[in-house]
């Protein structure tokens, strides 16, 4: 009965994806309504992250930013819906992509690791890369529990040839052969397990960050970029991306740095567009550990 249930809800997003633009957004507007202003769904959740990221903003401030930002989340699911039927001319049109720094190193051959964090429509943002890009586009990911969604998902995100790696295989599948140079994509602004974090501060908190960016920088020895994406303030579902070179040495970098790096300009991104990064994820639900180990600290590491 489940696996009957799921197949019709599937059955139902598919057909949504074949909809106008138009009218997924005036659904989005109906979502939004329903699990926001009905549902407060996370209302708590956001508004927490957003009072402790900008102590200093006025509570009229906080709102605006949480209202902005309800609106920008059922945008990205129905955009995100969407992407099971866009055809590559509407998907190109969609981003405006910097490339400078991506031609740079085409030109040389050069695989890089590129890191990101939860901004935009990030996952219409893979898609864009792989019908834009000669790289061959490699992406880190967590993979849904329930594997008729993860079919469905995958196929999404694999139509115009991205290889979507889950996250416990991401170390060995870095280091493989591929037959032209890749753009290795993490997203890296979850919550890891604290233990193991490397720490500093973001967005005035204490803050854990994923190490594995860094041991997979150093294995491949490839060229580092942060990514940011900025939306569109004025028309709805397109977004600008565009690259900072972090390091092209990554074994020559202090431990730890290339982590500092990226969160220090994810912050300046949010901090540029608040309401576009993703509040309503439980990201400082860990505490600092009183005692870090070496590993978990900027400061007191060397060089590999």
């Amino acid at each position: 009965m489940k696996t009957f249930f799921t197949r019709l809800l599937l059955f139902f997003l598919t057909a949504i994806s074949r909809l106008s633009w138009k009218i997924l957004y005036k659904i989005s507007d109906i979502f939004r309504f329903l699990i926001f202003d009905v549902g407060h769904y996370r209302r708590k959740v956001i508004l927490e992250n957003l009072h402790n990221s900008f102590p200093y903003y006025s509570d009229e401030t906080i709102q605006s930013i949480a209202q902005k930002y309800y609106q920008n989340f059922t945008d990205i699911i129905f955009e995100t819906i969407k992407l099971r039927s866009i055809s590559k001319k509407d998907l190109l049109n969609r981003f405006d992509l910097e490339m400078d720094l991506l031609d740079h190193y085409y030109q040389q051959q050069k695989s890089l690791v590129v890191v990101s964090g939860h901004l935009g429509n990030w996952e219409m943002l893979n898609l864009f890369a792989s019908a834009k890009l000669s790289y061959q586009i490699v992406v880190v990911y967590h993979e849904l529990a329930n594997d008729i969604f993860e079919d469905w998902f995958r196929k999404v995100r694999t139509k115009f040839g991205t290889e979507m790696i889950p996250m416990k295989d991401a170390m060995a599948k870095a280091l493989e052969p591929r037959d032209k140079p890749f753009l290795f994509v993490l997203i890296n602004d979850q919550s890891p397990v604290p233990e193991k974090a490397y720490w500093t501060s973001f967005l005035n908190q204490d803050t854990g960050v994923f190490r594995g960016v860094e041991l997979i920088a150093r294995r491949l020895n490839a060229p580092v970029l942060y990514m940011g994406i900025l939306r569109n303030e004025m028309q709805r579902g397109f977004y600008k991306a565009y690259f900072k070179l972090i390091t092209e040495n990554p074994k020559r970098e202090p431990a730890n740095q290339i982590l500092q790096s990226q969160i220090e300009y994810l912050e300046e991104d949010i901090i540029k567009q608040p309401d576009n990064w993703l509040w309503s994820h439980r990201r400082w639900k860990h505490l600092r550990p009183q005692n870090l180990l070496p590993y978990q600290r900027r400061e007191e590491l060397k060089s590999e």
